[in-house]
């Protein structure tokens, strides 16, 4: 049965949301609540902040990419936690604009399909009353979407603070809570969004701090009182995708890190066995393994060291000889081409089991959801399997001359040159997979 929840939304990105939901996360766990994450949309990035923060695995709902049933039964991960937080994706009604499998992507579909008010973050600086302006806006544009209240952020000073509220007075808007500037929390960024939770030198440090922030400035008392839920639905076990082999080798380390936790539960329910293994390390995938899966992440940020690792690429060529599958998603894709060409022009040797060529020092950035049809099997994905997921990355293909993969689809039916590669059991593509329909 899904739990009373809260979505921490916000009119735009940048305002402030992780801040706040990590401060949340850490404040309540540390009060004993049993507080369950989840992240809106496609999202690798903000899921590990989550688990670092309170300790229990995050997942993603996806109203574009996941049908009503898949997102029930991820919302029913945990049937301890009292308290559900979902971090919302850029602002509250943002996706795309052609309907997928149970909405637009949108965070506001969560807060419709579970029921979970939406507490607002809302950025301050540089306004005063005219900030209730924005959230009156927000809790009136969709009366299905219930806005429970306001969280302040950067607040200037306690003038400025009482302006706001007397504005959020007037527009009947509860405030949960008012936030300082606080410059010093504020947390790397690369192109695609946050540095990762691994690369993040004093991380634990960073999160008590926003707790501690939190715990002074918000009323978490009120913030509990204000989670709901819809009538309760009966748990529907829905799997995401099958397990693409019963034994898979799956690279996991600095350079390919992005899977998805709903991904690794549904593969292990089914029977699955993953076998975690590091290319950085030059580590060669274990020998019993029938699949190896290398999941996107940063390559390029890491292209000197796999060029270097000849273990790991030794063992993936006896691995494809003993007829073994290899699959490579964006980043694990790139690192089976022949080359990697890093921003500086440097060209460094990749795996070679496709010919595959990408370069980053020709930036453009791909990104949005996908849909894909399968022109050959991933492992036991069989070929005909419809894909759902998303791609997103900087880099261009200077040279592919492999058979496609699939043929891909943006979120409107718009085809997609990116098709993925296969040359025999190996295959690839900077499609990273969310659902499979196979």
């Amino acid at each position: 049965m899904t739990c009373p929840g809260l979505v921490i939304a916000a009119p735009a990105s940048g305002t402030g949301k992780t801040t706040v939901m990590l401060g949340l996360l850490r404040a309540l766990r540390d009060d004993g609540v049993a507080v369950q994450p989840f992240k809106c949309g496609p999202d690798y990035i903000d899921p590990a902040f989550h688990r670092i923060a309170c300790d229990r695995e995050s997942f993603n709902l996806d109203s574009w990419a996941m049908p009503g049933a898949l997102l029930d039964t991820l919302a029913n991960v945990d049937d301890q936690a009292v308290l559900a937080l979902a971090e919302g994706s850029m602002g509250l009604f943002d996706g795309v604009a052609a309907r997928g499998a149970t909405g637009h992507g949108a965070s506001a579909d969560i807060t419709m399909r579970m029921g979970w008010p939406v507490v607002l973050v809302v950025d301050v600086s540089g306004q005063a009353q005219s900030a209730a302006a924005t959230a009156f806006g927000f809790a009136g544009f969709d009366p299905a979407v219930p806005v429970a209240g306001v969280i302040l952020n950067r607040v200037a000073s306690p003038r400025h603070e009482r302006l706001v509220r007397r504005g959020m007075e007037q527009a009947g808007l509860p405030v949960f809570g008012s936030l300082p500037r606080r410059p010093d929390l504020t947390l790397p960024e690369r192109h695609l969004g946050l540095v990762q939770a691994s690369e993040h030198p004093a991380l634990d440090a960073y999160i008590a701090a926003c707790a501690a922030l939190i715990r002074t400035h918000v009323d978490l008392a009120a913030l509990r009182n204000a989670a709901a839920v819809t009538a309760a639905r009966p748990a529907r076990l829905a799997i995401a995708a099958p397990p693409p082999a019963q034994r898979i080798a799956l690279a996991r380390d600095a350079a390919f890190s992005f899977t998805y936790p709903h991904l690794l539960r549904d593969w292990r329910a089914a029977g699955a066995e993953i076998r975690p293994f590091s290319p950085l390390a030059d580590e060669p995938p274990d020998e019993q393994a029938e699949m190896v899966w290398l999941p996107g992440g940063y390559p390029e940020l890491h292209a000197g060291r796999l060029a270097a690792a000849d273990r790991f690429r030794a063992g993936l060529h006896r691995h494809v000889a003993r007829g073994g599958a290899v699959h490579g998603e964006c980043g694990g894709y790139m690192a089976l081409g022949a080359a990697l060409v890093d921003a500086e022009g440097t060209a460094h040797r990749m795996a070679g089991l496709l010919g595959l060529v990408t370069s980053h020092q020709q930036r453009r950035m791909h990104l949005g959801y996908r849909s894909a049809v399968l022109a050959h099997p991933i492992g036991a994905i069989p070929a005909g399997a419809v894909l759902a997921g998303h791609e997103f990355h900087y880099c261009t293909i200077r040279d592919q001359p492999d058979a496609p993969l699939a043929t891909v689809t943006d979120a409107e039916g718009a085809v997609v040159p990116e098709t993925g590669s296969r040359r025999g059991a190996v295959t690839g593509s900077f499609f990273h997979l969310i659902r499979a329909d196979a």
